[in-house]
C-alpha cells in the first residue's frame, strides 16, 4: 500500500476530486495548508500599506491506494491541477507500513 500526498492549488479542488473519483480512489483527507516553494513570496497593496506575502494557502491531499492505483491517481492529480505556471504543488508517495481501520479491526489492503 502507498500514502499520496499531494499539495495542489484551492482553486482546482474540484476538479482533481472528480478526476480521482473517476481513477477508482473512493476516499482522501484534504487539509488547508500554508507553505511557498519557488514561488516564494510576494507583495500585496492593501490600503495603501504594502504587505509581503510569504505563504501560499493550498491544499494538501491524503490518499490511501493500492500499489497498482498509485499511477492511475497521479495521472489524475496531474489532470486536474496542473497549469505550467510555478506553484502548480507536488506529489509526494511513500509506503505505508499497516492501515487499520477503527471501526472493524481491518487490517491492511481490507481497510483502505
Amino acid at each position: 500500500m502507498k500514502r499520496v500526498d499531494a499539495v495542489i492549488r484551492q482553486p482546482f479542488l474540484d476538479d482533481v476530486k472528480d478526476k480521482l473519483w473517476a481513477a477508482g480512489v473512493e476516499g482522501l483527507t484534504v487539509t488547508e495548508v500554508l507553505g511557498f516553494g519557488r514561488q516564494k513570496g510576494h507583495t500585496e497593496v492593501y490600503r495603501g500599506n504594502e504587505y509581503t506575502i510569504n505563504f501560499h494557502r493550498k491544499y494538501l491531499l491524503t490518499i490511501i491506494l493500492r500499489d497498482e492505483q498509485v499511477d492511475a491517481a497521479i495521472d489524475a492529480i496531474i489532470a486536474g491541477a496542473r497549469t505550467g505556471q510555478i506553484g502548480d504543488g507536488k506529489i509526494f508517495v511513500s509506503n505505508l507500513e499497516e492501515v487499520v481501520r477503527i471501526r472493524t479491526g481491518e487490517i491492511g489492503v481490507a481497510a483502505s
